[in-house]
């Protein structure tokens, strides 16, 4: 696997922490606070993702789908849009909501299966989480077809990770994006396994970008654990879809560290070699930390200091949405069809006291 992540059209922060001659170029011309950002966001986002991981264990919220790991894709990805973009996320993208603006309480609704939790803020252009593998990129492609009609500047982007390369939505999407120039993004985060099989196994091509070709399409393929390398990716991107370019297919290569789901047990098919070398090798926040740190922008007491401020802001996330009013548990019924069929109105009919029960 190590072997195929130096297979990158793009890489500008090191392993090490160090920058190469190209990426400092651009860092360079970044400020003191955007450089931090990168840093203060991905911290923000790991420490919300294990904190819900814990809720989940205490049997405090539903199932969960891990992502840490993938800290630098997420929000390198989301830091490169602007408020009038469309994100259609699938179920692993806490980083992208987080940065999009959705607030703390809303995301830990949605995975206590709160209906709420679905409901981003006016100005937030972010969908609920897509559970269906691929389904989001059709829609995607959708609306990035309505605003080139309309003549609006949005851009559209798709986010999902290499087990959705395998259905069809996939390639019909890139098709019609490549068909018509839509201002599109398809935006893969190749954590190598959808659930428990490898990429090898889906793929007889080694990468996902490279099938952006067959499209007529940009593809590119970035360390996805160096924000910077992700964050210029989606950044030439946005500004290729909005001056009428076209789509691009990234391909951010990155690992979760953790299991698929809460329900899932990664050691049953991972390698835990190949667990510790991501780990200990190719963790996203500590290079980015190592490469504040040599250039004095970073200290360990402002690591400390940030890395409580998180834990506070979390705790408080997680007070408000176990503080939320019940629901009835008619509420069950109330969106999945627009009107319910004489069964299941009999049942909602006896749960609420008004209709007579059956033995």
């Amino acid at each position: 696997m190590l072997q195929r992540m130096d297979r990158v059209d793009r890489q500008y922060i090191l392993p090490e922490g160090e920058l190469t001659d190209a990426g400092r170029n651009i860092w360079n011309e970044f400020s003191k606070e955007k450089k931090q950002a990168f840093y203060r966001w991905m911290v923000q986002v790991r420490s919300f993702d294990r904190r819900l991981v814990t809720l989940q264990r205490q049997g405090r919220s539903g199932t969960y789908a891990p992502m840490e790991g993938q800290e630098a894709a997420q929000v390198g990805c989301a830091l490169a849009l602007s408020k009038e973009d469309w994100i259609f996320p699938s179920y692993r993208e806490l980083g992208i909501f987080m940065v999009a603006g959705m607030p703390l309480k809303q995301i830990i609704l949605y995975w206590m299966g709160r209906v709420e939790g679905n409901v981003a803020p006016d100005g937030v252009r972010v969908l609920p989480p897509y559970v269906p593998i691929a389904t989001q990129m059709p829609q995607a492609m959708g609306a990035a077809w309505a605003a080139k009609l309309k003549g609006e500047r949005s851009v559209s982007v798709a986010c999902f990770g290499d087990g959705a390369t395998s259905e069809g939505d996939f390639h019909e999407s890139l098709n019609f994006a490549g068909v018509f120039q839509l201002p599109v993004i398809f935006f893969c985060q190749n954590n190598h396994y959808a659930i428990s099989v490898p990429f090898t196994r889906q793929s007889a091509v080694p990468t996902v970008a490279e099938r952006a070709s067959s499209y007529q399409i940009r593809g590119i393929r970035v360390d996805g654990n160096d924000v910077l390398a992700v964050y210029s990716a989606m950044e030439e991107a946005v500004v290729q879809a909005r001056q009428g370019g076209g789509a691009t297919l990234i391909e951010a290569v990155t690992y979760r560290l953790g299991n698929h789901t809460t329900a899932d047990d990664a050691t049953r098919y991972r390698d835990q070699l190949e667990e510790k070398e991501w780990i200990s090798y190719r963790d996203p926040v500590v290079r980015l930390e190592m490469l504040l740190k040599s250039e004095g922008l970073l200290t360990e007491a402002e690591i400390q200091d940030w890395e409580e401020h998180c834990r506070d802001v979390v705790e408080q996330a997680v007070k408000e949405a176990e503080s939320a009013a019940g629901l009835p548990p008619e509420h069950m019924f109330d969106h999945v069809y627009e009107e319910l069929p004489s069964d299941l109105r009999r049942q909602r009919e006896e749960l609420s006291g008004k209709g007579k029960k059956h033995a």
